[in-house]
């Protein structure tokens, strides 16, 4: 019942946007992440990434897939960069138990010549609740 209800309020703040008040969501979704009854199962297919050769200046987009192998939706509270050179996106609804979700971060290779290694930091209900992504490469100087 506490899972239909999150799950009803999560969708309820997706509608209406900006005019709920936002901490009020947050709150929810923090509950649902700690409490043990909704927590899920998950497996990532593509945790470690390597985007191979870039250019100075190039942005490229990683996208990490998950799957809820477990029997509630997944929720996914928060997702934080390494740094200020990458920005993370994670997706907004729950993901239903066997489906699959994305998580996506775009990097911006702009004055990170050489070997590029980035984390992205994921929140999540499920007994681990902390999973850290990993992608990878080299910037090559602009000629």
């Amino acid at each position: 019942m506490k899972y239909l209800f999150a799950f009803i309020f999560a969708a309820f703040l997706l509608a209406c946007g900006n005019n709920v008040d936002k901490s009020v969501g947050e709150q929810q979704i923090q509950s649902v992440i700690n409490d043990t009854l909704n927590w899920t199962t998950v497996q990532w297919t593509d945790s470690v990434q390597n985007f191979g050769k870039v250019t100075d200046g190039e942005k490229v987009m990683i996208s990490f897939h998950v799957r809820n192998t477990g029997s509630k939706p997944l929720v996914i509270s928060s997702v934080n960069a390494s740094c200020g050179c990458t920005v993370p996106e994670k997706p907004e609804a729950p993901i239903a138990p066997g489906e699959e979700g994305v998580i996506k971060a775009e990097f911006n290779s702009a004055g990170r010549v050489g070997i590029a290694s980035k984390y992205v930091n994921v929140v999540c209900n499920t007994a681990q609740q902390n999973y850290t992504l990993l992608f990878e490469g080299e910037v090559l100087p602009k000629k």
